[in-house]
């Protein structure tokens, strides 16, 4: 089965299916409102975030989009994929070409925020070399979130 990733709009049907999902995911969390830094479509949108939609054997399977300052750094936004495709390496992949995306863009760094009750995607992150480092942009200080960047080669 082949996995391919392609460059869609926030707003397409597919990504707003798995945009959709996420949130119903991080909704089964105990996150106050204050701790969740998601953007919605019509913000992802607004925010000029590339978004990335991966597809396995030709199906929707998961997300991830990469919001750009500048050259300073690039932001992973809204990654996800579907419990059913997990395990396949698409977070993996998924990763990998954000951070190609943004090295071709002359981006250095690669930053993102996740929450600590999502431990598969604190690990995810780990084993890809991403380092933890304090709050970065407008995020401040939150027990709740995790703050990582990448350096990229």
């Amino acid at each position: 089965m082949s996995i391919t990733i392609v460059e869609e709009r926030p707003d397409s049907t597919d990504a707003r299916q798995l945009i959709a999902e996420l949130e119903n995911h991080l909704q089964a969390l105990p996150y106050p409102q204050e701790s969740r830094h998601g953007l919605s479509v019509d913000k992802l949108l607004r925010e000029a975030v590339v978004f990335f939609v991966a597809r396995y054997a030709e199906q929707p399977a998961g997300c991830g989009g990469v919001k750009f300052f500048g050259t300073e750094y690039a932001e992973v936004k809204r990654m996800y994929v579907r419990p059913v495709c997990r395990g396949l390496g698409l977070a993996k992949l998924m990763l990998d070409h954000l951070a190609v995306y943004a090295r071709d863009r002359q981006v250095t760094v690669l930053r993102l925020d996740t929450g600590v009750y999502q431990t598969e995607a604190v690990g995810l992150y780990e084993r890809h070399g991403f380092q933890r480092r304090p709050p970065f942009g407008d995020y401040r200080d939150d027990p709740l979130s995790v703050y990582f960047e990448k350096r990229l080669a």
